[in-house]
């Protein structure tokens, strides 16, 4: 089974651009044309004219996507621990504004409360559960993305290359959740729960023994409604914003933009990408972090408790938090890719079957 979907992931369009790259060749260097994370279904390859790229694996292979994985793990879970404190005040904001009012002064309660120390309060539960997410998220993504490309085939996969990648996404992160849940239950109730446990080895087993494995999941149904959402919108903004990118704005082509050059891209349109994320997700976040601190209670009666303009409280800190992390985490993940020296295939061009069929109908 895991050999015939290799096999059908090594067919995928997405691997059109790198079919003919050398995997582990040594007496080939590796050149700096390899490019950005956004799939590809087609694009016309100059053999003769560049170098060829080498690569640690092929396209498809399972140590692609188990480093894809690696890269997912490293990006999501050092994103989400260095941005803690930043999380801890939003969630305070969240689940009692009447206290900590907006982040300036939800910062100052709390450094008056807890010090500096107390900032960085939730940090192994945030960690250990954004990792999980994280392996899930990105490494799952790309097995979706080259399985429903192969399922579409080369010009499908170009026409409704967008729902392409909300699908891939969406399926990703569906998994990658059922992963985070426990760990995010524990963190929000460690953040805002005054008096309750203030460590990970402490509250673990207490969620366990006073309400079993419901405790840990209550949230899950919220959590996806945040983070799918919260997903697809990250990856499909991103893969289209990285196209927009090297269409209108940068000043030369992509193949002749050095590494760096093209990671500095890669952090802009995560950026943009993180900021669409946080105002498309935010009230699911909302719910989710008063769904945690209030015991007893469901999705549908912190909604109506909260209102429709209590669901937006702490909106401000969450897009520089989240526009920050999608950029750090596009950044981290790409820059994986390049040090492990994977197949980045280019933007998406039509692929010249179609164009031969818009040509004939006069379309083109």
């Amino acid at each position: 089974m895991i050999k015939s979907f290799v096999e059908t992931a090594r067919s995928s369009p997405f691997v059109s651009p790198i079919r003919h790259a050398q995997c582990e060749s040594p007496e080939t260097t590796e050149s700096v044309e390899n490019t950005e994370s956004s799939p590809v279904v087609t694009v016309k390859e100059q053999v003769s004219a560049e170098p060829v790229e080498t690569y640690s694996c092929e396209y498809g292979s399972l140590k692609f996507f188990a480093l894809c994985g690696w890269g997912g793990i490293l990006s999501c879970g050092t994103t989400h621990t260095a941005l803690v404190p930043l999380d801890m005040v939003k969630c305070r904001i969240q689940t009692d504004p009447a206290k900590y009012g907006g982040i300036i002064n939800g910062f100052r309660v709390s450094l008056k409360a807890d010090g500096m120390r107390g900032l960085a309060r939730g940090w192994a539960p945030t960690f250990f559960g954004y990792s999980a997410q994280g392996l899930g998220k990105f490494g799952l993504y790309e097995v979706f993305k080259s399985l429903y490309s192969g399922i579409l085939g080369e010009e499908r996969s170009y026409v409704w290359r967008t729902s392409l990648y909300l699908a891939a996404s969406a399926s990703a992160e569906f998994f990658a959740d059922i992963a985070l849940c426990p760990m995010e239950s524990v963190k929000v109730r460690i953040q805002t729960q005054p008096g309750w446990s203030t460590t990970l080895r402490e509250g673990f087993p207490r969620i366990m023994k006073e309400e079993g494995l419901n405790g840990f999941y209550k949230g899950l149904v919220p959590l996806w409604a945040r983070q799918i959402p919260y997903t697809m919108m990250k990856f499909a903004c991103f893969e289209r914003t990285v196209e927009a990118l090297y269409k209108y704005v940068v000043p030369k082509p992509r193949s002749q933009c050095s590494k760096p050059e093209q990671l500095v891209v890669t952090f802009i349109a995560g950026y943009i990408a993180g900021v669409f994320c946080a105002i498309v997700s935010h009230p699911a976040d909302t719910i989710v972090s008063k769904l945690n601190q209030a015991k007893g209670s469901n999705f549908v009666e912190v909604a109506k408790s909260l209102g429709l303009l209590g669901m937006w409280k702490g909106l401000f800190p969450r897009i520089i938090m989240i526009g920050t992390l999608t950029a750090l985490q596009w950044f981290i993940y790409d820059s994986v890719k390049v040090y492990y020296r994977l197949p980045r295939p280019p933007p998406p061009e039509m692929p010249e079957s179609l164009k031969a069929k818009l040509a004939a109908q006069g379309k083109l």
